[in-house]
């Protein structure tokens, strides 16, 4: 049986990962996709993470597996997202699938403290850097008459109370996401977002206990608590949501906002 994403290309925006003991879901998500025949083309900012991904995915193998390459860019500036769209299209000939994971929380602050500089730095790396590289990527996609977006966003847009800018920024890419499907159905181009919950992801630990001053023991024990399914998601929750939605399994499906919380929407509204 082929691969879900046999002969497809894919670019995966964030596909390095902060170091940690459980995976990102960009690296997820890349190593997910190559494995279902995908040729993946992993960007990061940080070039030694992105290519540490193109490593696990080339071990891997496997007879119907993809390829990998890594390429960096700060994908805060659109002329880094005009080079992403350039170099997929130039060695890959085609890009049929855009992920964006890429976000920050760093910094954040309720509404009465946030400072200019923390609310330009999380608007451009978590909502800017999204409407760049899908704006340099669309004009392929429209020209081939087809292509799957997919977006990943965070409970966050529609729940929270103290991290204004991060919160602000995650639901306005939920708009970006259903306007682009708007604006491309008939381009036979698609796009869609997931919502990712709690999630047991080394940026989300990692970053959290660092900031609290709690334990990762602790820290896990009190968000696996708030999950109606008793236990945080992975990064692999995320990556099996997007092979979904980028998959031709998806084809009549765009503007979507998936929730990926183990059921934790259920509860907020």
């Amino acid at each position: 049986m082929e691969g879900r994403l046999a002969g497809k290309t894919a670019i995966i925006v964030g596909a390095g990962q902060t170091p940690g003991d459980t995976i990102g879901n960009g690296r997820a998500m890349a190593i997910m996709f190559a494995r279902e025949g995908a040729q993946v083309m992993c960007v990061d900012l940080r070039l030694d993470s992105a290519e540490e991904t193109v490593r696990m995915i080339m071990d891997e193998g496997g007879p119907r597996a993809g390829e990998a390459f890594a390429f960096p860019a700060d994908v805060t500036r659109s002329a880094d997202c005009a080079a992403i769209a350039r170099e997929a299209a130039a060695r890959m000939n085609r890009i049929d699938i855009l992920v964006n994971n890429v976000g920050t929380g760093r910094g954040d602050a309720p509404p009465h403290a946030i400072e200019e500089d923390a609310w330009d730095r999380i608007m451009d790396l978590n909502l800017k850097s999204m409407a760049m590289t899908i704006r340099h990527v669309l004009p392929v996609m429209r020209q081939q008459k087809s292509g799957a977006i997919c977006n990943i966003s965070s409970l966050a847009a529609i729940a929270g109370h103290h991290m204004v800018t991060y919160e602000v920024s995650k639901m306005a890419v939920n708009r970006l996401t259903t306007v682009v499907a708007a604006g491309n159905a008939k381009h036979n181009v698609r796009c869609n977002v997931i919502m990712p919950g709690l999630m047991d992801t080394p940026m989300a630990i990692t970053g959290i206990a660092a900031a609290s001053g709690k334990s990762v023991e602790t820290l896990r024990a009190e968000r696996n608590s708030r999950v109606p399914m008793g236990r945080m998601g992975s990064g692999w929750d995320t990556a099996y949501a997007a092979l979904f939605l980028c998959s031709d399994e998806a084809r009549f499906i765009t503007g979507a906002i998936l929730p990926v919380d183990g059921g934790t929407s259920v509860t907020v509204g």
